[in-house]
C-alpha cells in the first residue's frame, strides 16, 4: 500500500475528524469514566496517553494495521482506538477483523467496539460486549504489558484465555484483579443500565445530527 493511499484511509478532513473524536470522547467521559468501567480510561486521556486513529470509508485490513501500529508507535501512548465511523459491519465482522489485527500485532491486547452490542446481564463476561458499546466501530489496544501490571502477569500459556477474555468470549475465573473488575461492573450495569442506555441513546442522537451536519457518509442508520 502506498504512503499516500494510506494518508486518504487514515484520516477523514479535519472538520469531520474533529466530530468523531468529539462524539467518542462523549462516550469515554459519560459512559467508561462515570460509571468507572476501565481501570485506566481516565488516567491515560487526561495524562495525553490515549492515541486515537479515525479511518474514512470502508478501511482495507491493511489500513486497520498500519493505523493500529502507528497508534500504538507514538511514545506515551498507553491506549490507543482505531476508530471506523462510515463503517457498516457485523459485530461477527468485526470480532474476525480483531482476531486477525491481534495475530499481527501480539504485543497489544486488543478488543473490539460495537455500536449494536446488546446489553445481557446473565454474567460478567456475557457483559463484556455492552460495556464496549461505542458510538462508532473500533479496535482498542493496549500493550500487553499494562494489561500484565493490572490483571497480575499471566503465564506464557494464559494468553490464549486473556485474548479471549478481552474479546468477551471467556469468563474470568483467575482470580486476580480482572475477575474484580469485571464483577464490579456487572454489579454497577445490574444497577444502572437504564440509566446507562439513556445516555448511550442521547449520544448516539448527537453522532447522527453531527455526523449529517459535517457529511459523514451514512453507513448504518444509527
Amino acid at each position: 500500500m502506498t504512503r499516500e493511499r494510506y494518508d486518504g484511509c487514515e484520516m477523514l478532513e479535519a472538520t469531520k475528524s474533529a466530530e468523531v473524536r468529539r462524539i467518542l470522547e462523549r462516550y469515554l467521559v459519560e459512559v467508561v469514566e462515570r460509571y468507572d468501567l476501565c481501570p485506566w480510561a481516565r488516567s491515560a486521556r487526561l495524562a495525553g496517553q490515549l492515541e486515537v486513529r479515525v479511518l474514512g470509508g470502508v478501511p482495507a485490513f491493511e489500513d486497520w494495521l498500519a493505523a493500529c501500529r502507528g497508534a500504538l508507535a507514538r511514545a506515551g501512548t498507553r491506549v490507543a482506538m482505531v476508530v471506523a465511523p462510515e463503517l457498516a459491519i457485523a459485530p461477527a465482522e468485526l470480532r474476525a477483523l480483531r482476531d486477525r489485527v491481534a495475530t499481527a500485532i501480539p504485543e497489544a491486547g486488543i478488543a473490539e467496539f460495537h455500536p449494536g452490542a446488546p446489553l445481557d446481564l446473565a454474567s460478567p463476561a456475557r457483559l463484556v460486549p455492552f460495556l464496549r458499546r461505542s458510538p462508532d466501530p473500533l479496535l482498542q489496544l493496549v500493550p500487553i504489558a499494562i494489561l500484565d501490571g493490572v490483571r497480575g502477569v499471566p503465564p506464557a500459556a494464559d494468553r490464549a484465555h486473556q485474548a479471549a477474555m478481552l474479546g468477551g468470549t471467556a469468563a474470568p475465573g483467575r482470580g486476580d484483579v480482572a475477575d474484580s473488575i469485571a464483577a464490579v461492573n456487572h454489579a454497577t450495569v445490574a444497577r444502572q443500565a437504564a440509566e446507562i442506555e439513556a445516555v448511550l441513546a442521547a449520544i448516539t442522537d448527537d453522532r447522527r445530527a453531527a455526523y449529517a451536519r459535517v457529511g459523514i457518509s451514512a453507513s448504518r442508520s444509527g
